[in-house]
């Protein structure tokens, strides 16, 4: 460990402080991604609301996650340079007028722009928590704020089905989806006043105009449009040439790193592509982007078979979900406590419980088809949750432990940007599987639930593959 990395005693008062500024961050970070998922739920009746057509449906839901992120990276570095309070806060503020406009929407085509807006906004904010945490915490104590914050990326995924079931059934069926925005307002103001508060301001050393590489900013944000636009509209262009955006997309993103070593002689990149020499962030990013894969597609088909495949209250669906919640939160915790002790095993430890709870979802559904499926899968569930709980906060723990915190919000902004793609990715492989097995199989939800949960269940054990290359490597490593 690095001097710079050594943790330094803080008075009880600076403690107290930093804990609060960490408080304000995971509210923003739950509310961001908690509108990732919770808007799913809420579909069906913004369709009979505004006679949304499937094309603007798919853009509410998918271009929320296509402008979070293209701003993941950008809003970073900015954070970097200019200071995260200013970011943060400038983040929270569009999110809660967005939601607002959001809530406030007439037509299909103003919500679409609402959720575009605050698509991006989320991505301003989250860079600024992990670069946050980076900042306030040195060394082994990081791991406990990082296991919260993997709390909160696993409970506001997992449980924002449910919430948005809550606040529909209260609202009722015309305008509880509106809820589902609004419920944002009041909670971002509260956070605008906090963060600006609680947060620490610019430190001596950044630099007030400090260039933040235009050119990289524009090659990255095409490379990634290009790369995530084909996956999000995946079910709406029939087209198989949309494909050849991910090939396009992946020569920009070269260019980009090409550009970004050529940059770094001279200046400040937007993204140091150094940071790939550290092992811990390579191979933690590459079991960021694969897990999120599997993982964030699993909610999107199960409120989808629950609700229109076995005609579940958005409520119940919700419910459905809820032992994957409470277990990846307790588990996320405690995994935030112990991963300075067991390192990456710990890891590994986590994706295989997911992978076996997850194939233990089918199990159960395939043996007992005429139980209640909430019922049913609420034990595979549960053991899925924790394994989560294991993965997400360690793997984040040590993916940045030797990021310096100067690149903290650039290096955060693009492990976040694999995540993203990584989603988009799994939701289109696996809503694809889903669908098409639907069709196939004239109406058979559950055995197109099934086959779409293996799929998901195999790319999560592609991640486990990875974590168990890298237990095996270091082994070795240590005996030589």
């Amino acid at each position: 460990m690095s001097a710079a990395q050594t943790p330094q005693p803080v008075t009880a008062a600076e403690n107290r402080r930093r804990w609060q500024a960490v408080g304000v961050g995971l509210v923003a970070a739950f509310m961001t991604l908690l509108d990732v998922s919770i808007v799913n739920v809420a579909v069906p009746s913004i369709d009979r609301a505004l006679h949304a057509s499937p094309s603007d449906l798919q853009w509410i839901l998918s271009g929320y996650a296509l402008t979070f992120g293209l701003a993941l990276v950008p809003a970073g570095r900015f954070g970097d340079a200019r200071g995260r309070r200013n970011a943060f806060v400038f983040g929270i503020a569009l999110f809660t007028v967005t939601s607002a406009l959001a809530g406030l929407a007439t037509s299909p085509t103003w919500l679409v722009i609402a959720r575009l807006l605050q698509g991006a906004a989320a991505g301003i904010v989250n860079p600024q928590v992990i670069g946050l945490i980076q900042q306030l915490f040195r060394g082994p104590e990081r791991a406990r704020p990082f296991g919260l914050l993997g709390a909160t990326i696993g409970i506001s995924t997992a449980i924002g089905p449910l919430l948005g079931g809550l606040l529909i059934a209260i609202g009722g069926e015309e305008h509880g989806w509106r809820w589902v925005f609004f419920v944002n307002v009041p909670v971002g103001i509260l956070a605008v006043i906090l963060g600006w508060r609680l947060l620490p301001g610019r430190a001596a050393g950044q630099r007030g105009w400090h260039r933040l590489d235009p050119v990289g900013v524009l090659l990255l944000g095409v490379g990634v449009f290009l790369v995530l636009l084909p996956l999000v509209q995946e079910q709406q262009w029939h087209t198989p040439w949309k494909w050849a955006l991910i090939p396009a997309g992946l020569a920009v993103l070269v260019a980009f790193g090409l550009w970004e070593r050529r940059y770094a002689r001279h200046h400040q990149p937007l993204f140091d592509l150094r940071l790939f020499s550290f092992q811990s962030y390579t191979l933690g990013s590459l079991i960021a982007l694969v897990y999120f894969g599997g993982f964030t597609a699993i909610f999107f088909i199960f409120t989808l078979f629950l609700q229109m495949g076995l005609g579940y209250s958005a409520l119940v669906a919700g419910l459905a979900i809820t032992p994957f919640a409470l277990g990846s939160a307790a588990a996320s915790v405690l995994g935030g406590r112990i991963v300075n002790r067991f390192g990456r095993p710990l890891v590994a430890s986590g994706l295989l419980a997911v992978v076996v709870g997850l194939a233990a979802t089918v199990v159960a559904l395939h043996l007992a088809p005429d139980a209640p499926a909430p019922w049913v899968t609420a034990g595979p569930l549960l053991v899925a949750g924790i394994g989560s709980g294991l993965v997400i906060a360690p793997n984040q723990t040590l993916t940045l432990a030797e990021v310096p915190v100067a690149q903290a919000g650039s290096g955060a902004g693009m492990l976040q940007t694999g995540q993203r793609i990584g989603a988009a990715a799994g939701i289109a492989a696996v809503g694809s599987l889903f669908f098409s097995s639907v069709a196939t199989s004239r109406g058979n939800w559950t055995a197109a639930f099934e086959k779409s949960l293996m799929l998901a269940t195999g790319i999560i054990a592609l991640a486990l593959i990875a974590a168990l290359i890298d237990i095996v490597r270091s082994h070795k490593h240590r005996e030589n």
